[in-house]
């Protein structure tokens, strides 16, 4: 009879204490929710669920920001994700004084940070922009499939261009910057200033990375570059002039700073070899100087033999006659 009117009291109204009312409802990742075009899920088609996601790509990317805490922090963070997408060869999906972007195409130029040179003992969580880099691959096609030629295709491209180019991702940024020139600047003109960053861009990686020096001095005809930094990492390179070089990358912002990195050590190597050839022996700091990096990273990473005198390098030894 117990029983009986505890089930009674059951149907009266009393809630059961069942796991099923502990449960946590799943909470969705906004950036992982919605899928790739090219997939299937269409949802990134619609210009006004393009614009709500962009918006949660820039959250996500300050949350990323501010999670980091300490400046240095920050900079590990990214320098790790450099070495990440570096080494592992899939697509996944400063200094710096950014230019300031028209009013126009408001793109936050300003939450972009500082990189530091890489090291490899960094192994610090960078998930939160690996988010950030894949959400921005899912937007690129959204945009591409829709054939969205405005404002906003102006601001997300140039925000995914900038942030691919400092984690130093050319899977990303290079077809992003020939969508960018190719599709939506016949449609919805850039002001001069984007033209100029984004060909910039192009003509660096054409010539640092791809290493096609006709190419990149064919695009910088093309599109009427005129940038006298631009002109000077073209006259380094044709000249195999690594002073030249090095002067250039010292000047340039943070963005054209990280494609140079790609050409740096072919140049620095054909100046060691200038310097085997030419040299008995020479100063260590008159060599660090020119070559632009220390005597240990010499010796560890452009895998130099020589000796080194107290102040001295000996490149070459002068064979005693008998």
């Amino acid at each position: 009879m117990r029983g009986r009117g505890g089930a009674r009291g059951a149907r009266g109204g009393r809630a059961p204490s069942a796991p099923w009312s502990r449960l946590k409802p799943v909470e969705l990742d906004p950036l992982e929710a919605i899928g790739l075009p090219s997939k299937g899920d269409n949802r990134l088609l619609d210009f006004k669920t393009q614009e709500r996601y962009y918006t949660k790509i820039v959250e996500r990317y300050m949350t990323f920001c501010s999670d980091a805490g300490e400046r240095d922090e920050l900079l590990r963070r990214f320098a790790s994700l450099e070495l990440s997408t570096s080494s592992a060869k899939h697509p996944i999906p400063a200094q710096l004084n950014p230019p300031r972007p028209h009013p126009k195409h408001a793109v936050s130029d300003s939450i972009i940070p500082p990189l530091p040179h890489p090291s490899s003992n960094l192994t610090v969580n960078t998930k939160g922009l690996t988010d950030v880099l894949a959400a921005l691959r899912k937007l690129r096609e959204g945009i591409v499939a829709s054939k969205r030629a405005d404002d906003f295709a102006i601001q997300a491209y140039l925000f995914c261009i900038r942030l691919s180019v400092l984690v130093k991702h050319p899977e990303s940024y290079h077809p992003a910057i020939l969508h960018l020139l190719r599709r939506i600047q016949p449609k919805h003109p850039m002001t001069s200033v984007e033209t100029n960053e984004v060909v910039s861009y192009l003509v660096l990686d054409t010539a640092c990375r791809r290493m096609d020096l006709a190419e990149a001095y064919a695009l910088r005809y093309r599109y009427q570059l005129k940038d006298q930094k631009v002109d000077g990492v073209l006259k380094s390179l044709s000249h195999d002039n690594y002073v030249l070089f090095l002067r250039v990358r010292r000047s340039v912002d943070g963005y054209k700073a990280k494609l140079l990195e790609y050409a740096e050590d072919g140049v620095r190597k054909h100046l060691l070899k200038c310097f085997g050839r030419s040299y008995l022996s020479v100063d260590l700091e008159f060599l660090e100087k020119c070559a632009g990096v220390n005597w240990m990273n010499l010796i560890s990473k452009d895998g130099v033999g020589w000796e080194l005198e107290g102040g001295k390098v000996v490149i070459r030894k002068v064979k005693k006659a008998r």
